[in-house]
């Protein structure tokens, strides 16, 4: 199956222009690539490993991909990546557990000559590089989407990511840019999911066992058990956005009564984080030091999105990862490839 039928409705990533920054004669036919990851038993953040390996491989420019890949905080990362500036790779492609947090260990790795690519978030270092989904646009369309739905007044339930986060960070920015223009709408109640699937499903069961009346969910992308948590319990139906994953996807399709969005945010961001890291160690470095993927909503109380929707879905995936597992431009591997989840040499 072709890439165009999961990201017909991504935008392109026109106009990112890249020039020559050091002499052809610097790069090399193969590289080592460093991996640093902080979040385990996470779909989306498993989708990202997998694009960062299926890329890897399909460039037939990555010798080895020397991944870090754990359940820890800013300070564990900060030893991750300097046991990858230890190893001696070539780049690190980087989803920073904290903004800040890992400058030191990234200004290391700069110094050293080591390019540096953070993905899905961004770092304040001002030598990295960052390639993310744009976070507070994210958040925005979809809080924007959801108040319209309510009719402008109403309780929300506002279901974080991790706290201290930067991509929680900027997507509360975005929701909050939103709740500003509906001032009949009142967060009735806001709680971090860690991103975790099963965390959440609790914490939505333990409101809607409270009794407080609410009259719209929205989520950081832990949608579908949301929804399995509202059909389980026997609860109203109330509008919930989350994002593009393939199982949220498949309920926007076919749960009766469910009125919803879904905000794209591709894992396959972290696909599109090890062709900067390659273009770049190739010398050629992008115009601006930040590129976004700005994100569409694909809602089911439109014609427009009702077909997006029925061409976006994919049963044939992992329910937690998002359906846009390529990103034109970005991504060369097939379907096949990040679903095997195998990079160099495995």
């Amino acid at each position: 199956m072709s890439k165009v039928r999961y990201l017909a409705a991504l935008p392109l990533l026109a106009g990112v222009a890249v020039m020559a920054s050091v002499a052809a004669s610097a790069a090399k036919d193969s590289y080592t690539i460093g991996v640093s990851n902080t979040v385990q038993g996470n779909g989306w953040r498993e989708e990202m490993v997998c694009a960062m390996k299926a890329e890897a491989l399909a460039s037939g420019k990555v010798s080895k991909l020397n991944i870090a890949h754990r359940n820890t905080d800013a300070a564990g990362q900060l030893e991750d990546i300097r046991n990858l500036i230890s190893a001696g790779v070539d780049a690190i492609v980087v989803n920073p557990a904290d903004p800040a947090g890992i400058n030191a260990a990234l200004k290391e790795a700069t110094g050293k000559g080591i390019v540096v690519v953070a993905v899905d978030q961004a770092v304040t270092e001002p030598s990295a590089y960052v390639i993310s989904n744009n976070q507070e646009q994210y958040a925005y369309l979809g809080a924007k989407w959801l108040f319209q739905k309510m009719g402008g007044k109403g309780d929300v339930v506002y279901m974080r990511g991790a706290a201290g986060a930067s991509a929680d960070s900027d997507r509360d920015k975005g929701f909050k840019k939103a709740l500003a223009e509906f001032p009949d709408v009142k967060v009735v109640h806001e709680v971090f999911t860690g991103w975790q699937q099963d965390q959440a499903k609790q914490q939505i069961l333990d409101f809607i066992a409270s009794g407080v009346p609410f009259n719209g969910i929205w989520t950081s992308g832990i949608d579908n058990v949301i929804v399995d948590a509202l059909v389980e319990s026997q609860a109203q139906l109330v509008p919930v956005v989350g994002a593009d994953n393939a199982g949220f996807v498949g309920q926007l399709n076919s749960v009766k009564g469910l009125e919803g969005a879904a905000v794209t945010n591709p894992g396959s961001i972290g696909g599109a984080g090890v062709t900067l890291a390659l273009q770049i160690l190739d010398g050629k470095k992008p115009a601006q030091q930040t590129v976004l993927v700005d994100p569409q909503i694909w809602d089911n109380a439109s014609d427009e999105g009702k077909a997006k929707l029925k061409a976006a879905a994919d049963p044939s995936l992992n329910p937690e990862w998002p359906v846009s597992i390529s990103i034109p431009d970005w991504t060369t591997y097939t379907k096949d490839q990040i679903i095997a989840c195998k990079g160099p040499g495995e």
